[in-house]
């Protein structure tokens, strides 16, 4: 379903830490964005119903069902630089995607 990479995994794991210790980080695809469509990432102290768990070393994600097909083969990276620090998706199913890399189109 959605790969994390070491890093991605790690800084899920310091964000959640203390703010919802039995939780995770919720991933949806909504309307936004300059190409159509957004990722959308919040912290949740449990999945919500129909929600797919996904986890990687000590970070849990729930992706919602309604999103999973558009979120298929998804590699989430987290970078940092002079530039700033955030998650990058790598998203195989998205046929364009802007600039920023936060949104994107099928």
């Amino acid at each position: 379903m959605i790969t994390l990479t070491e890093n991605a995994a790690k800084a899920i794991a310091r964000f959640v830490g203390g703010n919802a210790p039995q939780g995770g980080v919720r991933i949806a695809v909504e309307n936004g964005g300059c190409s159509g469509l957004q990722y959308k990432m919040s912290i949740q102290n449990a999945a919500g119903d129909g929600d797919i768990i996904v986890t990687s070393g000590d970070a849990t994600l729930f992706v919602e069902a309604t999103s999973a097909e558009m979120l298929e083969g998804v590699t989430v990276d987290f970078v940092e630089g002079l530039e700033g620090s955030g998650f990058k998706f790598q998203n195989p199913n998205a046929s364009a995607a802007c600039g920023c890399g936060k949104s994107f189109s099928c």
